[in-house]
């Protein structure tokens, strides 16, 4: 049996206010390692994840926050060393996708400063920062082992319908390699899943069907299909894996 040696590390996911999402499917695999979980929502979200899973004997505990305040790594962090000591993995999942184009196609609106602004904040600096404030608390007590996994998309470089959040997920991207890069000597791995269609309650019955074509295996994915590749990452495993963006699609992109 592979042990991933996982046991009380202590992680932070964003975005696990879907209960359907990728966020929460990685809290319940994370959980089943023996993971100690700081869920962070957005403000007015409802909690149903860490009831569930203290149910099932985990130690869980969720805080809302909103990701577009600078200061809200720190207050972050704070939370998460008073709750369940420090900080030893993060996970940025929480993203803002308000589809905005050039040209109003497919009936989006049209890219204002303020559609860039708003996905800029959430879906770049706020995961910069997070990372930031992770590497800070990490040398500040001196430890050897750290994980970070980005959320991104395997359309991060550009697509139509959607400019502002495959933008900001390449530049999420960007910041990765170089959070890699930089964190390395003080053993922290940064990583990137890159998912191909994810039915998180918005693929209807056409969609995916239309979407499983572009996927060797034949279907959509699910959220625990993402979520076991975050674990992989987290893992002991994958020690000698950083600065990578896996693309997790089924075969839909390969290059």
């Amino acid at each position: 049996m592979i042990d991933p040696r996982l046991r009380d590390r202590v992680a932070v996911i964003t975005g696990t206010d879907n209960a359907l999402g990728i966020g929460a499917a990685i809290a319940r695999a994370l959980a089943r390692q023996q993971v100690r979980l700081l869920l962070v929502n957005p403000p007015g979200s409802s909690d149903h994840l860490t009831p569930a899973l203290r149910a099932d004997g985990h130690t869980a505990h969720a805080i809302t926050a909103d990701l577009a305040d600078p200061a809200a790594p720190a207050l972050i962090y704070d939370q998460a060393e008073t709750q369940l000591g420090p900080v030893e993995i993060l996970v940025n999942n929480a993203a803002h996708n308000d589809p905005d184009t050039f040209t109003r196609a497919r009936g989006a609106s049209t890219v204002t400063a303020a559609s860039l602004d708003a996905h800029h904040a959430v879906n770049t600096r706020a995961p910069a920062l997070l990372m930031a404030e992770h590497h800070r608390r990490h040398q500040q007590r001196r430890a050897d082992w750290g994980r970070i996994i980005t959320l991104s998309t395997d359309a991060a470089d550009g697509a139509p319908g959607e400019i502002s959040y495959w933008a900001t997920k390449n530049a999420l991207e960007s910041l990765s390699r170089s959070a890699a890069a930089e964190f390395g000597p003080a053993g922290i791995t940064v990583n990137i899943i890159a998912p191909g269609p994810v039915q998180t309650g918005w693929i209807s019955r056409d969609m995916s069907t239309r979407f499983a074509e572009f996927s060797p295996l034949g279907r959509v994915g699910h959220p625990d299909d993402i979520a076991d590749i975050a674990v992989f990452l987290a893992s002991h495993q994958a020690r000698w894996l950083t600065g990578q963006t896996l693309y997790a699609g089924g075969g839909k992109r390969m290059t």
